[in-house]
């Protein structure tokens, strides 16, 4: 009775707590541990907490001027797209469905899981087979959630920001006070030369950056954003600097309560400094760090599928993935698209292996995403955007993330040769199915034999998607927003 279209229903409030929920999740709970290992150091993990804090402000304030100029939702994938062309977006958006995205949900899940249980079994660690449930069971809930509503997903979001603020805030407020008090033998040479691992340092920004990720998340919902022009640059700064100041408050608290080595020897960093700071709060904490982990799901599968939405729209995913639910008005099949994988990484990973495997390809498109920021000024100086930074932002951060995933070759050369062979690997699917403009001589033996077998499966995949269509009651949006 009505058109089928994605509504803008994401005010300024829920943009930030979208932003808020997203960069606040499993990262400062489990990342303190990764920074510290791969720095050497209190004092220069501290560093490199404070750098990614800035890198993310950059990098989010590039993303505000994208959101601007480009209109369209689909984040990383449709700058990249309109900016550097169809060839790297589909290499981004290969790599983003078969490697970072599920990667990125295995990470927070497994943290939501293990942060779940500890109250249960401490002072022991809880058991693997159990914490890969409650992770599922977890990632299952919210899933199901953002299938059924735009709306109670997007309240979600704003209740659960406010819990991970006050999870921040119980982390903070004891640390703060016994450093007042004078409690500064743990920060006792800080800054210990010997133990910096300048090869390891990559790995420690990844960590860290993995902690602020989701700065971003604006972008891929740019079309259901009211008055986006004014409240995406709005969000953005106003998130960036709340996580920057909290991060690094709670980094301090760690430190002066726990110490270096308790740091790494420790399962979940924010249960082992609930225990030793009071514990009468040990069962509280660990069940707020856990909500705030299911936020940042939640968060992830709410943006992850508008990207895959926006793909189908632009001809590089197969048509279904564009269509919405002709009641509930929610991308149904984008939204259930990563059940599988998602579930199989769950399974067979392991926190910091599946951390350092996602954040290569992460953030070369990142990198990739700002430059095209930078060529999209150079071919359009007649656009006027009405919220612009300085050159020297863009410059700045392409080259510091281009750099960073160079040197992580070096750190982990394994698990970035994997993210690296996923990535190359989508060169092949995109000049045999993606792209559809062959030079004359293309006109092979195999090119004719391509088009005879595309004729002979066109009918078979246009039956499928009907049924598909019918079984999940979606419809093609019949009014685009942007």
């Amino acid at each position: 009775d009505e058109a089928v279209f994605l509504r803008k229903k994401i005010t300024l409030l829920r943009a930030f707590s979208l932003l808020i929920g997203s960069m606040v999740g499993s990262g400062i709970f489990i990342s303190p541990k990764g920074v510290l290992k791969n720095s050497g150091s209190v004092g220069f993990s501290l560093v490199v907490w404070f750098a990614c804090g800035l890198l993310s402000m950059f990098g989010a304030l590039c993303y505000a001027e994208l959101g601007t100029r480009i209109t369209k939702s689909g984040g990383h994938y449709i700058y990249i797209l309109e900016t550097l062309g169809p060839l790297p977006s589909f290499l981004f958006l290969w790599a983003e469905f078969f490697a970072i995205r599920p990667a990125n949900s295995a990470v927070v899940s497994l943290a939501f899981g293990r942060y779940m249980l500890e109250p249960f079994f401490a002072p022991c660690a809880a058991p693997v087979p159990a914490v890969k449930l409650v992770s599922l069971l977890g990632y299952y809930m919210v899933l199901t959630l953002n299938s059924w509503s735009v709306t109670w997903s997007a309240r979600l979001q704003t209740a659960l920001s406010v819990i991970k603020l006050l999870a921040l805030a119980l982390i903070i407020v004891p640390g703060m006070m016994l450093l007042t008090q004078g409690h500064t033998e743990n920060f006792q040479d800080a800054f210990d030369r010997q133990s910096l691992l300048l090869d390891k340092l990559p790995l420690a920004f990844y960590a860290g950056m993995f902690a602020y990720s989701g700065w971003f998340q604006t972008s891929f919902v740019r079309e259901e954003l009211v008055r986006p022009e004014r409240n995406i640059p709005l969000a953005v700064i106003v998130s960036v600097i709340t996580v920057i100041v909290g991060y690094m408050l709670t980094n301090v608290s760690y430190y002066t309560v726990l110490g270096r080595q308790d740091v790494l020897a420790s399962p979940a960093v924010a249960v082992s400094f609930v225990q030793r700071a009071f514990k009468s709060l040990i069962s509280v904490v660990p069940v707020l760090v856990a909500l705030s982990c299911f936020g940042t799901m939640n968060g992830g599968i709410f943006t992850f599928s508008r990207t895959l939405f926006v793909a189908s729209r632009e001809g590089q995913w197969p048509p279904l993935f564009s269509m919405i639910h002709v009641r509930r008005h929610t991308p149904l099949p984008a939204v259930m698209l990563m059940f599988p994988l998602v579930t199989a990484m769950v399974c067979i990973g392991d926190i910091y292996h599946l951390m350092n495997f996602f954040s290569f390809s992460r953030w070369l498109f990142i990198g990739l995403a700002t430059l095209g920021l930078i060529v999209h000024r150079h071919r359009h100086p007649e656009l006027r955007s009405p919220f612009k930074v300085p050159l020297f932002v863009p410059v700045s951060f392409t080259i510091i993330c281009l750099f960073t995933v160079a040197m992580s070759f070096y750190s982990d050369p394994v698990n970035i040769s994997i993210g690296c062979t996923v990535v190359l690997s989508g060169f092949p699917v995109y000049y045999l199915i993606i792209h559809r403009q062959m030079s004359s001589r293309c006109h092979s033996p195999f090119y004719f034999l391509w088009i005879k077998l595309s004729s002979f499966l066109s009918p078979i995949s246009d039956y499928l998607t009907h049924k598909l269509q019918l079984l999940l009651e979606v419809i093609q949006q019949e009014i685009k927003t942007y």
